[in-house]
């Protein structure tokens, strides 16, 4: 197993550490009702204290200076300075952990996947209607929950909120697999954007591999995460749909809300069936797929993620004789995912995530 030292990776900011104390958050919303609404309901929360609201990205980045807090939920359309433009300063001068707040519109998920690319640890989807926020205030208690004790990492690049997607995947070529080439499956939660970002940008579409990425996330989202890894990567890379067959040169991406698994020719279908570890898609149901029918052909990539989506497969990759290569905790932003699949005794190489590209082209035979 090859575990390299931490030394060499990015330094995140501290998480929330102290058990004994509330966790402090800030809302930043340009809505009153929201503002008020978010306040007293996470008020009433147990172990969670809104330390102030601020109505726009301006008043955010002082508050933050003054209070500290350990969370910050960020809505995504303000006047004055937008919520990607806070995140942005945010990152790269006091990097905390970030919740999106997210409108649920084609416009509003390509920002949030630039958000999480950027850094954000997690977002939440805002209702259409007001009358019905109760829908979302335990989901983001849980959200706010697990960010107090995510790792944030600095943004070490230029980030522009005017960048576009380049979305024409007609100009890529991927070529029909061959029974030599491998099945590369990754899974990723919490913090998986962002590391699928570093990780797919650095593929050549030359590998001989087709792949298969399932990250966490509902539906009406994974589109926008298929276009933004598509417009940093030489592969193919788009939105699974059924029928679609294993290429070498392109990723597959399983939609939110369904698992993707294989048929008996090695095509993808879609399903609805009962969720997996509380997800859906699920990380494990295409890993138990894919080796059942590939077998020693099959490698796993675990990466950043809470709980232990992707064990079960990776075990049973692991048994075929398969690859499985698990994020190392310097790197990640939440270590459950990689850390259960370490614990189980699954893992064949545990690697940063600049690493791990280099990886898969050594578990495939590639260069």
């Amino acid at each position: 197993m090859n575990i390299p030292p931490n030394s060499n990776a990015s330094q995140p900011s501290s998480s929330h550490q102290n058990k004994g104390r509330p966790i402090r958050v800030l809302v930043v919303d340009d809505s009153a009702f929201m503002r008020f609404t978010l306040t007293s309901r996470l008020n009433a929360a147990e172990g969670i204290t809104v330390v102030s609201a601020a109505h726009d990205g301006k008043e955010a980045l002082e508050l933050i200076g003054s209070l500290k807090p350990d969370v910050v939920t960020l809505d995504i359309e303000m006047p004055h300075m937008d919520g990607l433009t806070t995140l942005q300063q945010i990152m790269a001068k006091n990097p905390i952990p970030v919740i999106m707040v997210s409108s649920l519109t084609t416009e509003g998920a390509r920002e949030t996947i630039q958000a999480l690319t950027w850094g954000a640890v997690d977002f939440i989807a805002k209702p259409a209607s007001k009358a019905n926020i109760d829908t979302i205030i335990e989901d983001l208690i849980a959200k706010i929950r697990r960010a107090a004790s995510a790792r944030v990492f600095p943004s070490l690049v230029s980030l522009r909120p005017s960048e576009q997607y380049n979305s024409a995947i007609t100009s890529k070529q991927a070529r029909p697999r061959l029974e030599k080439d491998k099945i590369v499956v990754i899974g990723s939660s919490t913090g998986g954007p962002r590391a699928l970002n570093t990780v797919v940008s650095q593929l050549s579409p030359r590998i001989p591999a087709a792949f298969l990425i399932v990250q966490h996330m509902p539906v009406g989202f994974t589109r926008s995460l298929a276009e933004r890894l598509n417009s940093v990567s030489e592969l193919l890379v788009k939105e699974a749909e059924p029928g679609d067959s294993l290429e070498t040169g392109k990723a597959l991406i399983a939609p939110g809300g369904f698992h993707m698994v294989l048929d008996g020719n090695g095509k993808i279908t879609l399903n609805q069936n009962p969720t997996v570890h509380g997800v859906r898609p699920s990380v494990d149901v295409t890993l138990l797929s894919v080796a059942q029918q590939f077998k020693d052909s099959t490698v796993a990539v675990i990466l950043t993620g809470m709980g232990r989506d992707g064990t079960n497969g990776a075990a049973l990759v692991h048994s075929l004789g398969g690859t499985v290569i698990a994020e190392d905790e310097s790197t990640c932003v939440v270590w459950g995912m990689p850390r259960s699949v370490l614990e189980a005794g699954a893992a064949d190489l545990v690697v940063p995530i600049h690493e791990v590209p280099k990886a898969i082209e050594r578990a495939v035979g590639w260069n």
